[in-house]
């Protein structure tokens, strides 16, 4: 019976513990403390030094609970990148990810040589275990911050994060079977060995995300197993890649990113599980990693701890920042923020225990200097990353939409989904005139009214409204209904509905916007053709349909139309794309991307000869 009771009491335990986070999260946040720092020191106040008292030293049991919450985080960093975040950053960001975690462990190494008196490769596997930036801490600070990064920079930072961690595993894992050899394993053993970890590590995330994807187009399962399954793929793809001496954190990198980029049924509830799922990750990793630490044993690493963690954030991460963004053209304030944004969280604790299990002499040396540096970081980069990003000028204005998927399970139909959007004052797609082609707009939601589009008319503020889209053009409907005042004022020039008075000549405006109005007199007015057309009793918002346009009631006074809205079907043919938005969002010059992208659709003919008479 005691051992069921002491079983209960884990059990409390560990419940009682991830419900303290959650909550003490919810009041850190109010005083701008990183949440990951938080559920750390919770875990600490309940270890042995703390007033839980928990005697914990399980490094095997971290490792365990590290391995499966960092393969379900990586993955989850696939499942939401879409490859277009790749075009113009897959250079810089590869390289970042590679020579960059390089540079970094070895000017990290070379300060652990002059502080704590290492050889020469006992300080490069200190410096490798810190070098890698974590991609949870990076992407869970940016999430829960709200922030918005300028589109090569964010894009950047988020591919360097998801594939930097197999780097630096495999430095960590070959130094330290260099160290166990006793100095007796080959440069070229080692080079094969990374090689061997990439190559298979590259394979296997391919061939396991295209399983993935299979089964779950082919194999018909209960809705609610869906996300377990893959949840579980997703630990197994990792585990069973390592066991093949591959890379499994790359591979289930690779596994998320091939699903996210596929066709997949049951997607809108995969991610949403995700998001619970990645959450429980970091909340207990980083409990299990403050049970783990001794805050007493911390303080004879405090001195060489700050050292090092001083020369890592403002020479080695710059260092490599430098040498690897630079050619490519990388403003200054740019590799500022991405050398700012260098956080160490969980995967340097997690690398700091692989010596400790494999035996390798002062182990405790690693992981108590990795964890050191790991709250600093949270403490000092963790806190500061919006004000960073503001202060460096690489923060846009614009928030992400409040989006909600529903999924639906129709054969045949994997690529299209049903998303909803709030429509706030300041949305881009209220400087439109009208909806992309191939968004299907279903219904608007109006103060409690449930209204079809042409009911609804033109979207307002407080609209809540639900589309039926293809799932690629997903990123790019979020981006017309994010918040922008700027975006959506300036889209307004070009794109909005044009105001035609009620006293206005049929001629006149059809000459001036090359409209046909059939055998209409050109001096009749817009106000008398719009009444003799829809009626004795027009009302607001009614159409009237031209080749190439239409016009919209927008005004009446005493019954009679005042105004009208002219929208061209040309606004809806040729639509402003992501660079335009992201131009208007950027640059100060109120007119200037709007030219250039006009320009750019419609080339400058050359222009016919002067008849001077010369």
């Amino acid at each position: 019976m005691e051992s069921l009771e002491l079983v209960n009491t884990l059990i409390f335990v560990g419940a009682a513990l991830v419900l303290i986070g959650i909550f003490s999260s919810l009041v850190a946040t109010r005083f701008g403390a990183p949440l990951l720092l938080v559920f750390l020191v919770v875990g600490m106040l309940a270890g042995e030094d703390g007033p839980g008292g928990i005697v914990f030293d399980n490094y095997r049991v971290t490792y365990l609970v590290g391995s499966i919450a960092l393969s379900i985080i990586l993955f989850d960093g696939g499942l939401r990148t879409r490859f277009s975040v790749f075009r113009g950053v897959l250079a810089p960001s590869m390289l970042l990810a590679t020579a960059g975690v390089v540079i970094t462990a070895a000017i990290t190494g070379v300060a652990g040589m002059w502080v704590l008196d290492l050889a020469p490769v006992e300080a490069l596997l200190l410096g490798a275990i810190v070098a890698s930036t974590d991609a949870a801490a990076v992407f869970f600070l940016l999430r829960t911050g709200g922030l918005r990064l300028q589109s090569r920079v964010g894009s950047t930072l988020e591919i360097e994060s998801g594939t930097n961690d197999p780097i630096a595993v495999f430095l960590v894992i070959v130094l330290t079977e260099y160290l166990l050899s006793d100095h007796s394993m080959s440069g070229w053993l080692v080079a094969l060995h990374i090689g061997q970890q990439a190559v298979i590590g590259a394979a296997a995330g391919i061939c396991g995300g295209l399983a993935l994807v299979w089964v779950l187009n082919r194999i018909q399962m209960p809705g609610g197993l869906h996300p377990l399954f893959v949840v579980a793929s997703a630990v197994l793809i990792s585990s069973a890649t390592s066991l093949a001496q591959g890379s499994g954190l790359l591979a289930v990198y690779i596994a998320g990113l091939v699903m996210a980029n596929r066709p997949t049924r049951a997607y809108p509830s995969i991610v949403g599980f995700h998001d619970a799922v990645t959450w429980l990750c970091q909340i207990v990793m980083f409990l299990v990693l403050g049970l783990l630490v001794t805050p007493s044993a911390l303080w004879d690493f405090a001195l060489p701890g700050i050292v090092i963690a001083l020369v890592l954030t403002f020479v080695a991460r710059p260092a490599a920042v430098w040498a690897c963004l630079g050619p490519f053209g990388f403003e200054r304030n740019e590799k500022l923020f991405v050398s700012w944004v260098g956080l160490r969280g969980a995967v340097s604790i997690f690398l700091a225990a692989i010596p400790t299990l494999a035996g390798v002499t002062d182990g405790a040396v690693y992981f108590n200097i990795a964890f050191f540096v790991v709250l600093l970081s949270l403490a000092g980069q963790g806190s500061t990353l919006t004000k960073a990003a503001h202060w460096f000028g690489v923060a846009l204005k614009k928030t992400t939409p409040s989006r909600s998927r529903i999924e639906i399970d129709i054969p045949g139909q994997t690529a299209q989904e049903i998303v909803g959007y709030a429509v706030t004052g300041d949305s881009v797609i209220l400087g439109l005139s009208r909806m992309p082609a191939w968004a299907r707009q279903l219904m608007v939601v109006r103060k409690t009214q449930i209204l079809d589009p042409p009911t609804a008319g033109p979207l307002r503020a407080g609209d809540y409204c639900y589309f039926l889209v293809p799932r690629e053009r997903l990123p790019r409907l979020d981006s017309l209904f994010r918040t922008s005042p700027d975006v959506a004022r300036r889209l307004g020039f070009m794109f909005g509905e044009l105001p035609i008075r009620g006293e206005s000549r049929i001629g006149e405006v059809a000459a001036f916007y090359g409209l046909d109005f059939g055998a209409a007199d050109p001096k009749t007015t817009i106000a008398d053709w719009a009444a003799k057309t829809l009626g004795a009793k027009p009302a607001l918002d009614a159409r009237i349909s031209l080749p190439g346009a239409q016009f919209v009631v927008r005004k009446l006074e005493s019954g009679r139309v005042a105004s009208l809205g002219l929208q061209l079907n040309e606004l809806l043919r040729v639509e402003p794309d992501e660079s335009l938005l992201r131009r208007l969002e950027e640059e100060a010059d109120e007119l200037g991307p709007l030219r250039r992208w006009v320009g750019r659709l419609h080339p400058r003919r050359p222009s016919s000869p002067r008849n001077d008479g010369s």
